[in-house]
């Protein structure tokens, strides 16, 4: 009987306990060797594969695991490592990889060599700053971005890709390779040659792809059946480059010799305007997200070839609800009616990397809750189950229990508060502005606050040790008595205000030690979230986090920062920052209700997060950072959307803080993001002071700034603090030396590019003291602008 297939994009990486987290972190404070490390790796790759192959995935990806990023390992299979970190060639690996990734050789901590610890790499021979790091399409996922110069010569420089499929070839399973696409991997790199900065790198194709017609040719003759090219650029606004390059690289690929055949993938949203392209690649199967690319399905459907086999992306990748099994039957019955049994594979949209693993260690959240829910393991069954029921092959009983499960998700009361949106109705125009233009609050805020030339800040969050976090845990568990914990945190908070008082820091910041996550912590405060227990997704590298669950209407019940706000300005003369994160933020990196626009739930949140900067301002904070690192990464990925969201978000963010008087000094702060693009946006949110990254992009990212004479005051980061490296006083200086050449050197401030709770204090320490020193330098220096 003929069936379709079922296959995944991806799968993740981290472990049901963080296990990669864990093993990699050990590993750069030389408390793991690296055979030990390798050894967490493989077996973290089979646990996944055996799950896969558990729940009936016929086509099992294999190279999906990654030690720290995926496109860097792209990066590092190609040969393109940049210069400065002095590769010599030859074979890369997983110290190479965390070397570009952390700008220190192996990725290991200088810290950990100075005692001596042996963590399997040559420490201190590199000291560099790191690769830029940036967001994945509209994910919260960040990779390491490419660097091009226009000498830049590719050559096949690992044998990982190899060495996952045979090993998965051993266990005897169906393994399909992934590959970044060639002309995603050109579309999502970074020229770096300050000697032809104008470059295309699309000059490099012809040598890019020998590499990859090397790869191609040795999967195959290793025995690879399929080879999955990732292309997600065919979600995007393509132009005359980038449609050649497509034309070109697979025209060539596909005529690689041997038996492997090509499966070519796009996802996170519709192909749209490039429908006719990405059905002329001259492949043998293509994938579509029937998701979030709804709107192609019929186009799709009625144009698709007769020669190829058609992937549909049915169950959501990026989301944690249940699948509709309604819904995507429907979608699926139309798929088959238009090319055959034989000829479709059911999967999910994307790479389920952007999902928690498993909803089986959620022991402690709500029965009712939770069945609405499917993790990537649950993911797994769904597609599955689909394909099943496609089939007329799935036990009795799975289609009415799902249908159930919708149902009872909607009818819930849980999720609607009328409160909440009589509120939101009666929103009015002037609710979304200041009292007066940024000017005249500049001058009432510089009377209040009495700040130097260069004011010094850091972000908000400062390292959370062991002890912060084991005292959390044991508060949590109820082992340590609120009373107990309320002391503990306050002797934190007084060190960390105390030790800023000493360096000098001209605009400190309580710590944040009371909170767990910038988004998580508001959540639990706040109505219509819900949270679990080991929900952990990738954010970059070991970095993971744990997104809170929007199921319902959003409001605020009390106050939420206010207690530690108040009593850390008690211990300083100099102005307490109060910190909050933003309503956009809060929405991007929490997993989204999906049965109302997204819109509406964040200018439920910006409504919430107006009350708390109101009651700062009542209990005496001056200055209050609305954080909003998200508003560039929720960008639809077509421009022709971007209106419609720049409106609702920027006008979220104006809710949340138009509420205060001008001498309140309202701050933001946004990190790893392009910023040339959206640079109006940024400025209609009128926040008085932006802080944002530019030490990884050597301050190439405030030129956006300058090009807009962005008018309000701004903070271009100095300290990169995704890297343990320590800067020194000279760099900073020479950072900042370059922003006030070009901007008013009234409106600068100097500060870290993001916060400091995933470093540690024996970083922090010289990093912020060589900070204050540069600000000092550069008072003392002659003014560079007019």
């Amino acid at each position: 009987m003929t069936q379709t297939k079922t296959h995944i994009l991806g799968y993740p990486r981290i472990g049901e306990q963080r296990e990669l987290k864990k093993a990699t972190e050990a590993y750069w404070k030389g408390k793991l060797s690296l055979d030990e490390l390798l050894a967490t790796g493989k077996t973290l790759r089979q646990t996944n594969w055996k799950k896969q192959q558990a729940a009936g995935i016929d086509l099992i990806p294999v190279n999906d695991f990654s030690f720290y990023d995926q496109t860097l390992d792209m990066s590092c299979l190609l040969g393109n490592v940049p210069p400065r970190f002095q590769w010599k060639g030859g074979q890369t690996d997983v110290n190479t990889v965390f070397t570009v990734a952390r700008g220190t050789q192996g990725g290991a901590s200088p810290v950990a060599h100075e005692h001596g610890a042996d963590c399997g790499c040559t420490g201190g021979k590199v000291s560099t700053y790191a690769s830029e790091m940036t967001k994945w399409f509209d994910t919260n996922y960040h990779y390491i971005v490419p660097e091009f110069q226009s000498d830049t010569k590719f050559a096949l420089s690992s044998s990982k890709v190899f060495d996952e499929f045979a090993e998965a070839k051993a266990l005897g399973l169906n393994a399909k390779p992934v590959l970044i696409g060639p002309v995603t991997y050109l579309s999502l790199g970074k020229v770096q040659d300050a000697k032809n900065p104008d470059f295309d790198p699309f000059t490099l194709l012809g040598n890019l792809l020998d590499v990859y017609e090397q790869v191609i040719s040795g999967l195959a003759a290793a025995g690879a059946e399929w080879i999955q090219l990732d292309e997600p650029v065919f979600s995007l606004d393509l132009n005359d480059t980038q449609r050649a390059a497509l034309k070109t690289a697979y025209n060539r690929l596909s005529k690689v010799k041997g038996s492997a055949r090509l499966l070519v993938t796009t996802y996170f949203g519709g192909v749209r305007d490039n429908l006719d392209a990405y059905l002329a690649l001259p492949v043998q199967a293509l994938h579509f997200d029937f998701v979030r690319g709804a709107e192609d399905i019929d186009a799709v459907l009625g144009k698709f070839p007769k020669d190829r086999i058609l992937s549909v992306g049915i169950v959501e990748g990026r989301n944690i609800w249940k699948n509709n099994f309604d819904a995507s039957l429907a979608v699926l019955e139309k798929a088959r009616a238009a090319v055959g049994l034989d000829r479709l594979w059911v999967a999910p949209s994307c790479s389920l990397l952007h999902s928690p693993v498993t909803l089986r260690n959620e022991g402690a959240l709500d029965e009712d809750l939770k069945s609405w829910l499917a993790f990537a393991d649950e993911k797994l069954l769904e597609v599955g189950v689909l394909n099943a029921l496609l089939n007329g092959l799935a036990p009795k009983g799975l289609l009415e229990a799902n249908q159930a499960a919708a149902a009872s998700r909607k009818a819930s009361k849980r999720i609607h508060n009328e409160a909440v949106k009589s509120r939101l109705a009666a929103v009015s125009a002037s609710d979304y502005e200041r009292g007066s233009v940024f000017t005249v609050r500049q001058q009432k805020q510089a009377a209040k606050l009495s700040l130097p030339e260069f004011p010094t800040t850091t972000i908000g969050s400062f390292p959370q040790t062991a002890e912060v976090r084991a005292a959390r845990a044991q508060w949590k568990k109820g082992t340590l008595s609120d009373a107990d914990y309320d002391r503990f945190l306050k002797a934190e908070t007084a060190r960390c205000v105390a030790w800023q008082d000493e360096i000098g820091i001209d605009m400190p910041v309580h710590g944040e030690f009371e909170r767990n996550d910038m988004v998580e912590y508001f959540g639990e405060n706040l109505q219509g979230f819900a949270f679990t227990s080991n929900g952990w997704v990738q954010s970059y590298g070991s970095r993971y986090v744990k997104p809170p669950v929007i199921f319902g209407d959003v409001s605020r019940p009390k106050p939420m920062t206010t207690y530690w706000s108040e009593y850390a300005q008690t211990l300083t003369h100099r102005p307490m920052k109060g910190m909050l994160t933003g309503p956009v933020t809060i929405l991007q990196w929490s997993f989204v209700r999906d049965d109302q626009p997204r819109s509406v739930t964040t200018h439920q949140i910006g409504l919430a997060i107006r009350d708390e900067v109101v009651d700062l301002e009542k209990v005496g904070i001056a200055a209050i950072q609305i954080d909003e690192p998200a508003i560039r990464e929720g960008l639809p990925l077509r421009r022709s959307d971007w209106k419609d969201y720049l409106d609702w978000a920027v006008n979220a963010f104006r809710l949340s803080a138009s509420g205060v008087k001008d001498d309140t000094q309202i701050h933001t702060h946004m990190c790893y993001a392009e910023f040339n693009d959206i640079i109006q946006a940024i400025a209609d949110m009128d926040a008085d002071v932006i802080t944002i990254e530019t030490s990884r992009s050597n301050m190439e990212l405030l030129e956006a700034f300058v090009g807009f004479q962005y008018p309000n005051e701004i903070g271009p980061g100095v300290y990169d603090i995704h890297s343990p490296r320590v800067p020194t006083e000279e760099e900073m200086v020479r950072l900042m030396s370059k922003a006030e050449a070009v901007l008013p050197r009234r409106n600068l401030w100097v500060n870290p590019d993001c916060g400091l709770k995933t470093r540690g204090w024996e970083e922090v320490k010289p990093s912020l003291i060589h900070m204050v020193s540069a600000a000092k330098k550069l008072r003392a220096a002659k003014p560079v602008t007019a």
